[in-house]
């Protein structure tokens, strides 16, 4: 929104906000830099309006394109991981994924190896999927499951230590249900919360955007008027 915002500002009412100004100043009018900022700003982007259409057409497509490639994939959900807020939450919901996918499969008689195998391409993460392979790899060559999940580094060492429990107690399904229900739970609470503050932050800056543009504009032609009128 702020973006189709700026985008309108500067295309159709900068340029009658110019005209203005050049009409109570000429084209020699002098004007503060951020005044002059703001209208090169708009020129720019009337000029190139097409061009700018179509960079971000392609832009977005080869973004797309490179995305569903193994390599593409991988490095953008490395980056999504490492994300302030967001990376924690996608890490999250894929431990939750985890854990409940994993409970059911071993709750239903399934091998751990196994489980681990489907339980890796539902977390629908590509780095967390690896990990998970990994991870499976070491139990396969005698290693205990708990203890290569607490060295995971996008696992929580709780995780780890649950799943451990779980494998001394025979109750791994039951132990990883309870810590999918405490992810999915936090998961909901930072969602509801960035929920409630994106709205009022979108409104400031927009009104920050607006404020800057008036200011930058309004400024130029109160004085124009009164040199004018003087």
């Amino acid at each position: 929104v702020t973006v189709i915002a700026f985008f309108g500002i500067m295309i159709f009412i900068m340029p009658k906000i110019a005209k203005i100004i050049n009409d109570l100043g000429g084209p020699d009018a002098q004007l503060p830099i951020y005044s002059r900022i703001m209208l090169s700003t708009s020129a720019f982007v009337q000029k190139n309006i097409i061009f700018i259409l179509i960079f971000s057409v392609a832009a977005s497509w080869g973004f797309r394109r490179y995305i569903k490639t193994e390599k593409g994939k991988y490095r953008w959900h490395n980056f999504l991981l490492k994300v302030p807020i967001f990376g924690k939450i996608v890490a999250k919901i894929a431990i939750a994924r985890f854990s409940r996918t994993f409970a059911s499969l071993m709750g239903s008689g399934v091998s751990v190896l196994e489980s681990l195998e489907v339980t890796s391409k539902a977390v629908g993460n590509r780095v967390i999927q690896k990990e998970l392979m990994d991870v499976a790899q070491a139990v396969k060559n005698g290693q205990p499951l708990g203890k290569q999940l607490t060295a995971a580094p996008f696992f929580p060492p709780i995780v780890g230590q649950m799943m451990s429990v779980g494998e001394e107690t025979g109750k791994i399904d039951q132990i990883l249900l309870k810590v999918a229900d405490f992810y999915e739970e936090e998961v909901d609470a930072v969602i509801d919360s960035l929920a409630s503050i994106i709205e009022p932050v979108m409104i400031i800056i927009l009104g920050a955007l607006v404020g800057m543009i008036a200011a930058s504009v309004m400024g130029p032609i109160a004085g124009l008027s009164k040199n004018i009128g003087g």
